[in-house]
C-alpha cells in the first residue's frame, strides 16, 4: 500500500485538493456553529473542548462556560473549584485545570489579550501545535495547518497512509503533508472543511464516500481500502483497578472529599475511596469512618460493583452506603495531601464540581433519600 508525500513541485494537485475543501465546506459544511466567527479566546476555549469530546457533548458546555466566564479576566479571576464545577461532566479535567492557568497565565504575561503569536500560544498550559494551529487560522487567519483525529483520518485515507496515526514516524509524515496541503488563501475556511469532511463525510465507520469532494483522487476509495484505514491503534490490555466509595449519609447530606490536585479528578468531590479495600469487609470501611474522618457510623447497603473505563486502564467501583451515628461536626481530612471533606446536601453535590460516575451514583441517591 503506498504512503508517499505528494511531490511538493505539483502545485495544481495541492490547490485541486484545497478548492476542492474549500468548495465542499461552502456548500455542505458547518457554519453555525456557536464558536464561529468569534474571538480567539471563545476559539481557544471551543478548540481545548473539543479535544476529546464530540461538537453535540460539548455544546451546551460551551455555551454555559462562555456564559459564566464570559472574558479571560474572568475566569483568571475564579477559583479553580468554579471552573471544574461549570467543565463537571466533560471529563479530561486537566483540560479545564489547564485553561484556568493558562488564562492567568495571559492576564500576568500579555495583559489580559490572547497572545496572537503562535509560538506565545503554545506556550500556554495545555496549547500544543494542532490547537494553535486552530486558533491561528480561525481567529488570525494565519496559514498554519491543524491536525486533529478528523484531518489525519482524511489526510490517512486520502494518502493511503499505513500505520497508527500517533505513531511519530506516521504523525511526523502527516504534518508535512498537512502543511504542504495548506492554501495560500481562505485559510479559515478551509481548515473547518478539513474537520467538517472528517466529522460528517470521511467518518471513523460508515463513511459516505459518494458525498465526499475528494473522492475521485482518494486512493483508499479507489483501491477499497477506507475500511482499513487509518490503521487502527494496537490492541492493548488496561490494567484493571478496584476502589471502593464511601458514601456515608447523615439525612439529606453526603461526606464528599475534594481530592487535591493531581490525578484523574483532581480538584474534584468524590466519596472517600479505599483501594485496598476486598469485597465484604464492611467492619473495616466502618473503622475506616471513625478512624480518619472522626465519624461513627454504621453499615446500610452494599450496591453492585460498577466499571468506570479511562483511556489508561479500567476502575471497578464498589459504593457501599455508610450512615452516619449522629450529627457530626468534627471532620477530619483522610489524609490525602491538599484534600478536604465536607457534608454537602445531595442536590448541592449535583451542582459541584463531580465526575460522572459520581454524579450517577448521587442522582440514585437523590431520588432513594427525598
Amino acid at each position: 500500500m503506498p504512503h508517499t508525500l505528494p511531490h511538493k513541485n505539483k502545485g495544481p494537485r495541492v490547490a485541486s485538493f484545497a478548492h476542492r475543501v474549500v468548495i465542499w465546506q461552502q456548500q455542505h459544511g458547518r457554519h453555525s456553529l456557536p464558536w464561529q466567527g468569534v474571538d480567539a479566546y471563545r476559539v481557544w476555549l471551543s478548540e481545548v473542548m473539543l479535544q476529546q469530546t464530540q461538537v453535540k457533548t460539548a455544546t451546551p458546555y460551551y455555551l454555559r462556560f462562555v456564559a459564566r466566564f464570559p472574558t479571560i479576566r474572568a475566569l483568571a479571576n475564579s477559583s479553580e473549584e468554579d471552573v471544574l464545577t461549570h467543565w463537571s461532566g466533560l471529563g479530561y479535567y486537566s483540560r479545564a485545570r489547564n485553561l484556568h492557568r493558562a488564562a492567568q497565565q495571559i492576564m500576568q504575561r500579555h495583559k489580559g489579550v490572547f497572545p496572537s503569536s503562535f509560538e506565545d500560544m503554545v506556550a500556554l498550559p495545555g496549547v500544543g501545535r494542532s490547537t494553535a494551529g486552530a486558533i491561528s487560522a480561525f481567529a488570525f487567519h494565519e496559514r498554519r495547518a491543524i491536525l486533529d483525529g478528523n484531518v489525519k483520518r482524511v489526510l490517512a485515507r486520502h494518502y493511503a497512509i499505513e500505520g497508527h496515526t500517533g505513531d511519530k514516524k506516521v504523525e511526523d509524515l502527516l504534518w508535512e503533508m498537512a502543511e504542504e496541503l495548506l492554501p495560500r488563501h481562505r485559510v479559515a475556511i478551509y481548515t473547518q472543511g478539513l474537520i467538517d469532511l472528517g466529522a460528517l463525510v470521511c467518518k471513523r465507520s460508515r463513511p459516505q464516500c459518494p458525498a465526499c469532494p475528494l473522492q475521485a483522487s482518494c486512493v483508499a476509495h479507489q483501491n477499497q481500502w477506507v475500511a482499513r484505514l487509518p490503521t487502527p491503534r494496537p490492541r492493548k490490555t488496561l490494567p484493571e483497578r478496584h476502589a471502593t466509595f464511601v458514601l456515608l449519609l447523615n439525612g439529606s447530606k453526603i461526606l464528599l472529599e475534594r481530592r487535591h490536585g493531581g490525578g484523574i479528578w483532581g480538584g474534584l468531590w468524590c466519596p472517600p475511596q479505599i483501594d485496598s479495600l476486598l469485597p465484604g469487609e464492611v467492619g473495616n470501611l466502618v473503622a475506616h469512618c471513625l478512624g480518619h474522618l472522626n465519624v461513627v457510623a454504621t453499615h446500610e447497603l452494599s450496591l453492585p460493583t460498577f466499571t468506570h473505563t479511562f483511556t489508561h486502564f479500567r476502575l471497578h467501583i464498589t459504593p457501599v452506603i455508610l450512615r452516619a451515628a449522629q450529627a457530626q461536626k468534627s471532620i477530619k481530612s483522610n489524609g490525602a495531601q491538599g484534600s478536604s471533606v465536607a457534608w454537602l446536601d445531595i442536590d448541592a453535590a449535583l451542582h459541584a464540581a463531580i465526575p460522572t460516575p459520581v454524579q450517577k451514583l448521587l442522582q440514585w441517591l437523590q431520588a432513594r433519600v427525598t
